[in-house]
């Protein structure tokens, strides 16, 4: 029997303010546990939430951005549950009437349109924080109360590819409306996955299974790759497949059953009594709407347009925002006409460095114009090779010199002056008389290899057009 893997994604965004939801705590990262907490965001009788403003247009401007329907009136419910890290015993969520709905995200995977339907985004405060250590769980209340937008899909996900590439392009949407960092590390972007799997051809859903505990991309294309074949398996050996919250185990490479999976009925929603119903006029979202910057699918068109970059590359620059910047300054140098070779070194030697240091490479600490420079000596002045260009880029990355003056201090630049290279070249022919009878029997390859020994006779710094062409004139005569 063939089936069919249904996915829908509930990514948590943590929203880029200096205060909390609904109260005045800070949002920084990293401070002293139960250092950034107050009567509010710990549920102290009598302690009443006020709505953080910027934290509104932020939802707005990512519903907006998200092709969602931004709703006139919007409220907030308590969301009943009992946990430690929730110090009310309850969350200040929505229900039935969320900021935005009916949104989607377009993507492309193995070279086809694909469209992830959103269903809802949603405002929300967050839970604390549970440390659990051996034989003892600590809680730190510093996240309590931290505004968040739940951005929940349709189930319109159909492998863990395409759960990947939808969060991948999520993510860089989010980024570049500057509303969150989207740092998995700091938490500030959490996702959780519901799965089942049905028989191809039936409209059906199976019975799900909610995933947690999925700290980056990785584990939820790992965990949904599990989790769908531990439920096909179930099925085929004729059991069936429990509603439940099941864990991520990142060390064992599997998912464990936590809990029995919750109904709506359960969280026992109703309105929140201490916040008013709340009228987003036209004209504040439109103003918001005028606010949204480029987007990576614009951009992307933009650089394959004015760039004549191809859709491969250009889709790779503007995925993350700081690099696409970095970028596009990169691009505009005038220095290099070729706007693909700068591209091409963007996401080669440049990327390449960035990926062996674990940073983007707007971070890299190499400024555009270093960049234009070095590439202005290969390409046009021809004072190094494209190899030992390679060098020099890494050098640049280690010392923060420019370019020249690491080719001046370690004596690399290319001998191009045909009289510094007759005697090499005249050398190399002597003493391989055998490549050179394989040259001249019509042999081509025999010259590269002619070409290698000039080189290596110059330690690698001759010019190779000009050595080639000197040992095309002497094996001529």
């Amino acid at each position: 029997m063939e089936y069919e893997i249904v996915i829908g994604l509930e990514v948590h965004v943590q929203l880029k303010t200096k205060t909390k939801a609904f109260c005045g705590c800070s949002t920084e990262f990293g401070n002293e546990p139960n250092t950034q907490s107050c009567p509010v965001c710990l549920g102290f009788p009598g302690s009443l939430p006020v709505l953080n403003k910027t934290a509104l247009d932020y939802a707005i401007k990512a519903g907006i951005a998200l092709h969602c329907n931004v709703q006139e009136c919007t409220k907030f419910d308590r969301k009943h549950y009992y946990y430690p890290d929730l110090p009310k015993n309850y969350q200040i969520s929505q229900y039935d009437l969320p900021i935005s709905i009916d949104g989607f995200v377009d993507f492309e995977i193995e070279g086809k349109a694909k469209r992830v339907r959103i269903k809802r985004v949603h405002f929300e405060e967050d839970a604390g924080k549970l440390i659990h250590q051996d034989k003892v769980s600590l809680v730190d209340y510093n996240r309590a109360g931290m505004p968040l937008l739940e951005i929940v899909s349709e189930p319109d996900i159909n492998s863990c590819e395409e759960a990947y590439q939808y969060l991948t392009d999520l993510k860089s949407i989010v980024q570049y409306l500057e509303v969150s960092d989207c740092d998995m590390e700091k938490g500030t972007l959490r996702c959780d996955a519901n799965i089942s799997v049905r028989e191809k051809g039936l409209a059906q859903l199976g019975t799900k299974s909610e995933l947690k505990n999925l700290n980056s991309f990785k584990a939820v294309r790992d965990a949904l790759a599990y989790e769908a074949k531990r439920q096909i398996e179930l099925l085929e050996e004729g059991g069936a497949v429990v509603q439940e919250t099941r864990l991520w185990d990142a060390k064992e490479l599997k998912t464990v059953s936590m809990r029995s999976k919750e109904e709506a009925k359960d969280y026992r929603y109703f309105p929140e009594p201490d916040l008013p119903s709340f009228i987003l006029s036209k004209e504040k979202i439109e103003n918001i709407r005028k606010e949204i910057p480029e987007l990576p699918k614009e951009k992307k068109l933009r650089f394959i347009k004015e760039y004549g970059l191809t859709e491969y590359i250009a889709g790779i620059l503007v995925a993350n925002k700081a690099d696409a910047e970095y970028a596009e300054e990169c691009l505009l140098d005038k220095r290099v006409e070729d706007k693909k070779l700068v591209a091409n070194w963007l996401i080669g030697p440049m990327a390449a460095i960035a990926s062996s240091n674990n940073i983007e490479i707007s971070r890299a600490g190499i400024p555009p114009e270093d960049l234009g420079e070095l590439l202005d000596l290969v390409v046009n002045k021809q004072m190094i090779s494209n190899i030992t260009g390679k060098a020099v880029l890494a050098e640049m990355f280690a010392t923060k010199k420019h370019p020249s003056r690491i080719i001046r201090d370690k004596d690399l630049a290319q001998i191009s002056d045909s009289g510094a290279l007759e005697a090499a070249a005249a050398q190399v022919i002597k003493e391989n008389q055998k490549s050179v009878q394989d040259y001249q029997a019509g042999k081509a390859s025999a010259l590269m290899f002619l070409v290698g020994q000039v080189m290596k006779i110059t330690q690698g710094k001759a010019n190779p057009k000009v050595a080639q062409e000197i040992l095309k004139a002497k094996l001529a005569k």
